[in-house]
C-alpha cells in the first residue's frame, strides 16, 4: 500500500471516528432531552388535565402546514379536519359545527379570506376560532378580534404552544374540572379516586389507577415500560419490565369494554387512544 493510501485510509478512519462521536453524542443529548421531559411533564401537563377528545377543524391552504399540524396533534391523540378552499371553507362554516372543538383559520386563502370565513362563524357559533396567519400588522390583527377570534398567531410558531392554546380553550369552554380526566368511555375521577366506564364504576388496583392516570394524562402517547415504572413505582424500584405487561393486562380486564383503548406498540410500550 503506497503512503499516499495510507494517508487517505488514516483520514477516512479519523472522519469516520469524528461521524460516529457526532452520533454518539447527539444520542446521549436525545436521551437526556427525553428523560428531562418525561420527569418534567407532569408538573407542566397540570394546565392540560381534564381536556376531552379534541377535533379540531383546520382551514389553511399550504398543504405542509396542515400535514406537520395535523400530525403533531393527531400524535396527541387529537383529531384534524382540514380544508383547504375559502369557498368550501364558508359551506362548511355555514353548517353545524357543534362536531368540532375549535377552528384554526388562516387569512389568505383561495375563494374566501379568513376574515370572511370567522364572520360567517360568529353568526352560527360560538366555537374558540384561532387565526393562523402570515399577517401580522397591527390593523390586521385588530380586525380579527374584533370579527371575533379567540387568538391571533402569526406564522411561524411552535407547534407545542399552538396545541397548549388549543387545548386551553377546549378545557375552558366546555368547562371541565381539574380533578376529572376523560378519554373515550374512560373517565377518572383524581379526588374521589374512581373510574367509570360508560358511567359504570370500574374497580382498580392502585397501581393500576396510577398507570391508568399516566395513560390518560399522555393521551395518544407511546409509554414505555420504563417511564411507566418510573412514574408508578418510582425510580429507586428495581424489577422486570414484566411487571408492567401483568398490571396492564389486569387493567383490561378491570376496564371491560373499554380495555381496548389501551393498545400495545410492540417493541415499545402502551398508547391510550379514544377507541
Amino acid at each position: 500500500m503506497s503512503a499516499f493510501s495510507h494517508g487517505l485510509l488514516q483520514r477516512d478512519d479519523i472522519q469516520m471516528t469524528h461521524s460516529c462521536a457526532i452520533i454518539e453524542s447527539a444520542e446521549r443529548t436525545e436521551s437526556l432531552i427525553r428523560e428531562w421531559f418525561f420527569n418534567g411533564y407532569r408538573k407542566r401537563s397540570r394546565a392540560l388535565r381534564g381536556v376531552r377528545f379534541m377535533n379540531i377543524l383546520m382551514i389553511e391552504d399550504d398543504l405542509q402546514i396542515c400535514e406537520v399540524t395535523k400530525k403533531y396533534f393527531t400524535n396527541k391523540g387529537a383529531a384534524v379536519t382540514t380544508v383547504t378552499d375559502g369557498k368550501a371553507a364558508l359551506e362548511t362554516c355555514g353548517g353545524n359545527l357543534d362536531a368540532y372543538s375549535l377552528v384554526l383559520l388562516d387569512i389568505m386563502l383561495p375563494g374566501a379570506d379568513g376574515f370572511t370565513i370567522c364572520r360567517s362563524i360568529r353568526r352560527n357559533s360560538n366555537i374558540p376560532v384561532i387565526f393562523i396567519t402570515a399577517r401580522g400588522l397591527e390593523e390586521d390583527i385588530l380586525r380579527g378580534y374584533a370579527l371575533g377570534c379567540d387568538d391571533y398567531i402569526v406564522k411561524p410558531f411552535l407547534l407545542s404552544a399552538l396545541y397548549a392554546k388549543c387545548a386551553a380553550f377546549v378545557k375552558r369552554t366546555e368547562g371541565i374540572p381539574d380533578h376529572i380526566l376523560t378519554c373515550g368511555a374512560i373517565r377518572l375521577d383524581l379526588r374521589k379516586l374512581t373510574c367509570y366506564v360508560h358511567e359504570t364504576e370500574a374497580e382498580l388496583t392502585p397501581k393500576g389507577f396510577a398507570i391508568l392516570r399516566y395513560l390518560m394524562e399522555h393521551p395518544g402517547w407511546v409509554v414505555s415500560r420504563d417511564t411507566l415504572l418510573d412514574h408508578v413505582w418510582g425510580a429507586d424500584y428495581f424489577g422486570l419490565d414484566r411487571t408492567v405487561d401483568n398490571h396492564i393486562k389486569r387493567l383490561r380486564k378491570a376496564l371491560g369494554s373499554a380495555g381496548g383503548q389501551i393498545h400495545t406498540v410492540v417493541g415499545r410500550g402502551y398508547k391510550l387512544t379514544e377507541t
